[in-house]
């Protein structure tokens, strides 16, 4: 039985059936064969399998293929081939990870190092402790070499950490402008320790301060910059 953040693998070159007498609610992703430059008796032994969060890279890639899978924009937007790339990549990694073999999942790990990262700085960034040495030891490289695989793609991890965080911000207090959630409650669930330089942030990135954003949402006004998308990972 396959289960939310579950990850499984078909071949579709072979015959399979799938079955939920509750209905299909899966994100489907198809990669060609080619494109992922895998042995095809390497990608049948992991088909049909359970690849769940315990295994190497799987946590990673479920989080990104679900969040990928609730923006089918992003496949018609010009960002599709930035996006398409390193999906690819994640996914060969997630087979050679899964079958242990480091001759098959060295370059493919290498290529997702960069997406890897910022995924992990991702799912950490309520934590006002986040830092670079911590995100480079929990990838279990050194902090230059951190840099050199953010530079190569041409991201800031400071800048995006604060970006990303901003943009969290800034669609919380949309979501709940009418709650009696606080503007600091919203700003220290996102990683926010000092009020008063998350409300200058605020302002440069978005052109409002906090309060006056989530007063505009209230009333249904159109704020500059509200319809603003996130621009497509740069990973490369």
């Amino acid at each position: 039985m396959i289960r939310p953040r579950d990850l499984v693998i078909y071949d579709s070159t072979a015959p399979y059936t799938l079955v939920d007498s509750e209905g299909i609610r899966q994100h489907f992703f198809r990669i060609p064969h080619d494109a992922l430059g895998l042995p095809r008796d390497a990608i049948r032994r992991v088909c049909a399998l359970t690849l769940s969060p315990e295994h190497p890279v799987a946590d990673v890639a479920a989080t990104y293929l679900n969040r990928l899978g609730s923006r089918p924009d992003l496949f018609t937007h010009s960002s599709r081939d930035a996006v398409s790339q390193p999906t690819v990549e994640l996914v060969r990694a997630l087979v050679a990870t899964h079958l242990d073999s480091p001759a098959l999942g060295r370059d493919s790990l290498q290529a997702t190092l960069c997406l890897r990262i910022l995924e992990y700085a991702r799912a950490h960034l309520g934590d006002p402790d986040l830092n670079a040495a911590q995100i480079a030891a929990e990838h279990h490289i050194s902090l230059r070499h951190m840099y050199n695989v953010l530079a190569a793609n041409e991201i800031s991890l400071g800048a995006w950490i604060r970006k990303h965080r901003l943009e969290g911000c800034r669609d919380e207090l949309a979501r709940h402008a009418g709650s009696s959630i606080t503007i600091a409650a919203i700003a220290h669930r996102w990683g926010f320790t000092n009020l008063s330089s998350f409300g200058r942030s605020f302002r440069a990135c978005f052109g409002l301060s906090p309060r006056d954003w989530r007063n505009q949402a209230l009333r249904g006004v159109d704020i500059p910059g509200g319809e603003y998308e996130p621009e497509p990972p740069a990973y490369g």
